[in-house]
């Protein structure tokens, strides 16, 4: 009697249908060991549900039962990604201070694809980033400094005698765009504490060259400025009805580098009989070198006090949401206006029409130029002494890395050339805006003709900014250096003008080579801490280091010896 077949044993597995479906035919059919029984095709892409797909493996083989398992798990996997095949296996968005908020993958994806603003620009398709680019949003390192305002035994014993002054007053004019009256009113609550006086809020002097009559309170918010000096310097708003009809005694300031010593000699001994003092031209005629304590209230009064007013603080900070909200961006401060041209002496390079009509200018009216006048403009550029030109710009973002899809904020007056004059700028970085651009309707009426209040704007979306480069020095572009090193030295973009000039005007040299070039002139350019005190005259505001941030960093080396291996 013939014995009866012994009956084939038959395990499944279950295989999901993503995993089947990343898998061709050949590659199932060298792991799979055949049945009589076919496998079921797999199914359409357009199927509603796809079902999980069984397939046949003899049990008389245990070990090539588990290779197969295994081989076809792990070649799934790696196919939709479980596993990461690139040497990128995150998505990373780039490190932010505590002022901006950090987006996730689908917002900045969302960033890449989302068209501008205003109508009138040519999308940028999404790509991926080369790793400069990548790199262009990364901050410098902060080396651990932060804000640190630590005064003297001798300073706090004054100060409780200074807060309950009540015979002497000091009231100041301040003038200029709002970046000048930035610094005049810091030298204003300095001039009160050296002299121990009450300060009568700064009267803003109407700017004849804009038309705008704002006050202090229209601007900064006065309640928080005398909230925070509360206990240095005692701060009113109008003169007290015993001192209104008193004839103050009426300086104008002339001298440069004024010590606290002078201060003193020239002005206590006649504003204690007095009562009233009233001063005017404070513009840059205080001394950068003054006492430890007096260079900390410096900067308690720009990076604390000077808060702007709620209404233009509220929209401003609208404005720089809208360009967060899509993923990080640069702030440029672009200087191209026609009296910048005209009082730095340079030409905009825009055409011979427009270099002729500057030119004339500059005649007629000898006395705007400020710069040097016996030294050509082409001395002048290689000097490092004229603004950037939007071409120049365009060139060094792109030579440091900037990604063609990055989000640029530009503040600034109208260029000479108007939209012309930007057109290098916007053909390389088309997702390209102003305040104009990010406001709805309706938004920048109540700022309208009033250049302090725009400015205003601009300085918040700039500081705000995970990027920031000034096309040229001035008043804001030092602001904006200071605050941005205190609040943790956010990136900031010194162009090296003097040196990086040449290169742009070889016109043979590849733009690799530019480009490494550029990179290198700007290494040590970007917004590291650097010590005020390795340059003299530098104005704390700009550099608050070491008097006004302390090093935290437990890496056991100073700045000093940094500095010391970075010019090595």
């Amino acid at each position: 009697m013939s014995k009866p077949k012994k009956k084939l044993s038959v395990s499944y597995i279950t295989v999901p249908s993503q995993i089947i479906n990343s898998l061709s035919s050949s590659s199932l059919q060298s792991l799979l060991i055949s049945t009589k029984k076919a496998p079921p095709p797999s199914p359409s892409p357009s199927s509603k549900k796809a079902k999980p797909f069984q397939y046949k493996l003899s049990s008389k083989s245990p070990k090539l039962w588990f290779s197969a398992l295994f081989l076809v798990a792990l070649l799934g996997m790696l196919r939709i990604g479980f596993l990461p095949l690139s040497s990128y296996p995150c998505a990373t968005t780039p490190t932010a201070s505590n002022h901006h908020r950090i987006l996730d993958n689908q917002a900045i994806s969302q960033a890449r694809t989302e068209p501008r603003y205003n109508n009138n620009y040519t999308s940028v398709e999404p790509r991926e980033e080369p790793e400069e680019e990548h790199s262009f949003w990364k901050q410098p390192d902060g080396m651990g400094y932060r804000g640190c305002l630590e005064w003297s035994r001798d300073y706090r014993r004054r100060s409780e005698r200074i807060v309950k002054e009540r015979r002497k007053y000091v009231m100041v004019v301040v003038a200029g765009g709002i970046n000048q009256q930035r610094n005049q009113i810091v030298d204003a609550v300095i001039i009160a504490r050296i002299l121990e006086a009450v300060l009568v809020v700064p009267v803003f002097q109407v700017n004849v060259i804009w038309g705008d009559d704002s006050e202090f309170s229209d601007i900064f918010d006065l309640d928080h400025f005398k909230r925070v000096l509360a206990n240095d310097v005692r701060v009113i708003s109008s003169l007290p009805s015993t001192h209104i009809r008193t004839r103050p005694i009426v300086e104008t300031l002339t001298s440069l580098h004024i010590s606290a010593e002078w201060i003193r000699s020239r002005y206590l001994r006649r504003l204690q009989k007095v009562g009233v003092l009233l001063l005017r031209g404070l513009d840059s005629r205080l001394s950068k070198e003054l006492p430890s304590d007096l260079q900390k209230l410096r900067c308690k009064v720009a990076f604390h006090a000077l808060k702007f007013a709620p209404r233009i603080l509220d929209l401003g900070n609208k404005l720089a949401e809208r360009m967060q909200s899509k993923g990080p961006y640069i702030a440029l401060h672009l200087r191209m206006e026609k009296d910048v041209w005209v009082r730095t002496g340079c030409l905009s390079g825009l055409s011979p029409e427009y270099d002729e009509l500057i030119s004339r200018e500059r005649k007629r009216h000898p006395e705007l130029l400020t710069a040097k006048s016996n030294i050509t403009y082409h001395e002048r550029m290689l000097a490092g002494l004229c603004p950037l030109n939007a071409l120049e710009v365009a060139r060094l973002l792109k030579a440091l890395g900037a990604p063609k899809n990055a989000r640029i904020y530009w503040a600034g007056g109208q260029p000479l050339g108007g939209k012309e004059a930007l057109l290098p700028l916007t053909r390389e970085f088309p997702h390209f805006y102003n305040k104009q651009d990010l406001a709805l309707p309706g938004e920048l009426e109540p700022f309208a003709n009033k250049a302090s209040f725009m400015a205003s704007i601009d300085y918040i979306i700039c500081e705000r900014s995970d990027v920031f480069m000034p096309s040229h020095g001035g008043n804001m572009g030092h602001a904006l250096q200071g605050q941005r090193a205190y609040a943790g030295h956010r990136k900031y973009i010194t162009p090296n003008k003097r040196h990086m000039l040449p290169y742009f005007l070889n016109t043979s040299l590849p733009e690799l080579e530019f480009n490494r070039i550029m990179r290198e002139l700007h290494q040590d350019s970007l917004g590291q801490p650097e010590l005020r005190t390795s340059k003299v005259g530098r104005d704390v505001t700009k550099y608050p280091i070491p008097d006004c941030m302390c090093n935290s960093s437990s890496r056991g080396y100073s700045l000093q010896r940094h500095t010391k291996e970075l010019a090595l």
